[in-house]
């Protein structure tokens, strides 16, 4: 969560220029969790604890996931870069990154990228293409 937070916090100065902000939506805080990933993440960042925005139904991977070869590599991928994550809290829920169209745009939503297992991340030139 934190690489990806840094990867989209780079685009900041781009999203500035355009008018757009930069938001997370987190589920829970747990310790100091949101206060430890702040420095990753340089946008406003609000707490859903009742996970209205995770919809309906939310996306989950079970304790099988830790037999993914890809949630693995992911998460190697996080540590070489120095991106430590936490064992704390529910810890099963998919995350994602929406571009969403400005007020009444008829487009919606601009881009969708849902997780398919932990640690897929968005690629950033989606990002900028979307908005």
């Amino acid at each position: 969560m934190a690489q990806e937070a840094a990867e989209l916090s780079s685009l900041k100065p781009q999203l500035d220029e355009l008018g757009v902000p930069l938001y997370a939506v987190v589920k829970e805080d747990v310790g100091t969790e949101v206060q430890n990933f702040r420095p990753y993440f340089k946008g406003e960042i609000f707490l859903d604890e009742k996970r209205r925005f995770y919809g309906p139904r939310e996306r989950k991977m079970g304790l099988l996931a830790f037999l993914r070869v890809g949630v693995w590599m992911n998460g190697l991928r996080a540590f070489k870069n120095g991106f430590i994550g936490n064992v704390m809290g529910e810890g099963f829920v998919l995350g994602g990154v929406f571009v969403i169209g400005r007020g009444q745009q008829l487009q919606g939503i601009l881009l969708e990228h849902r997780e398919i297992e932990f640690g897929d991340k968005v690629n950033i030139e989606d990002v900028i293409q979307a908005v």
